[in-house]
């Protein structure tokens, strides 16, 4: 209900906003690389889930700071092109889990769940420091859905890592993927959406 009183200020009138894309866009594009070895070292495919993630993430700040100061049509194709990146992600996250539960082997669980935490931390990190602008255009809302979905995602690998050392099986890496799949595909479809409707009202 007070959605309408707390909308915070365009992203081009608040340096705020920039420095902590700055800062998400380098913590992501680190924690992408140490996601890449661990879902290597474990095989996980959960954790390579997140780590594409991740490097969706970074390029996806990179690109909310190269129109921060453009005007809200430009902002809404951004987020379109987000909006793609995540479902193409979901998607891809969708096949690899399918090949995995015909392959796979059940990943190694303490790699998996400390990186899953490291994870968590420079993720929930992200999300404090962006909350104030979760309700902006549909570029600032796609950058916080992506740090949002990311926290969820890493609870579930923390968690999925407990089940596989407890069972020792593969399923709970293949259902924590599966589901980060579809929250991506959920996000793409709810960011479209509104990027699509300020695109109609958008001065030409």
């Amino acid at each position: 209900m007070s959605d309408a009183c707390c909308t915070p200020p365009a992203p081009s009138a608040d340096p705020a906003y920039q420095r902590i894309l700055w800062i998400a866009l380098a913590l992501n594009a680190a924690m992408f690389v140490i996601e890449i070895i661990g879902s290597l070292e474990s095989g996980s495919v959960s954790l390579l889930a997140d780590a594409i993630d991740f490097f969706g993430d970074a390029a996806n700040y990179g690109l909310s700071l190269l129109v921060l100061s453009r005007a809200l049509h430009w902002r809404a194709r951004s987020s379109l092109l987000k909006a793609a990146s995540m479902a193409g992600f979901g998607l891809f996250v969708l096949g690899r889990a399918a090949w995995a539960a015909w392959h796979g082997a059940p990943p190694e669980a303490l790699t998996m769940g400390a990186i899953a935490l490291l994870a968590l931390a420079v993720n929930v990190g992200v999300a404090v420091m962006l909350y104030r602008y979760r309700n902006g255009d549909s570029n600032m809302r796609s950058v916080w859905l992506c740090s949002r979905n990311d926290a969820v995602g890493n609870i579930a690998v923390a968690l999925a890592a407990v089940a596989v050392a407890g069972t020792g099986a593969a399923w709970p890496d293949l259902i924590v993927a599966v589901g980060m799949a579809a929250l991506a595909l959920s996000s793409a479809w709810a960011v479209s959406r509104q990027a699509l409707g300020e695109l109609r009202r958008a001065p030409a």
